[in-house]
């Protein structure tokens, strides 16, 4: 007998002042994570922690609060850590907003949370935003760095977003 589970992926409005609630509880994961993974060399180009919250948050809550997180998380991080870079921001809010359009997008259309799903969101977004920062940077090889160095990263969202949006945030 095949188990199924039901996860509850809803739509907050920024009328409402959950998305906010939401979103900020999100740029506060998106500001501790990425402190962690810089602990280890190359941990932020190697598992892209600044993505993780990002995706959960427009998975599960929508793309309002996925672009609230997406926007806040690189520009505080920046501002307060000096990571990312300056000079990165553009590309990485580039990417942020992509991933949390994407994933709005996926829940919004599917209505579930599988890895296929999630896998397909993670590479939409690195795929049009890889393209887009080749234009930004004029070389596709920084533009490639998230294939080239990234792909834990990558994992690390597809499978790690999948069980916290699943097991972890089930309400």
């Amino acid at each position: 007998m095949k188990e199924t589970t039901t996860v509850r992926l809803y739509t907050y409005r920024y009328s409402e002042a959950r998305a906010y609630v939401a979103a900020l509880l999100f740029v506060v994961g998106n500001i501790a994570l990425p402190q962690l993974f810089h602990l280890v060399p190359q941990g932020g180009v190697t598992w892209l922690p600044i993505y993780f919250f990002t995706l959960v948050g427009a998975y599960k809550y929508g793309w309002q609060v996925g672009l609230l997180t997406a926007v806040a998380s690189p520009v505080v991080n920046s501002l307060l850590f000096g990571m990312p870079a300056p000079a990165v921001v553009p590309a990485i809010l580039l990417k942020s907003v992509l991933l949390a359009a994407a994933a709005g997008y996926a829940a919004r259309r599917f209505r579930a949370v599988t890895l296929p799903l999630l896998l397909g969101v993670v590479l939409a977004y690195q795929v049009v935003g890889t393209l887009g920062e080749w234009l930004m940077c004029g070389s596709f090889l920084t533009a490639a760095q998230d294939f080239r160095i990234g792909l834990p990263g990558m994992a690390l969202q597809v499978l790690g977003g999948y069980l916290f949006i699943k097991h972890v945030l089930k309400k």
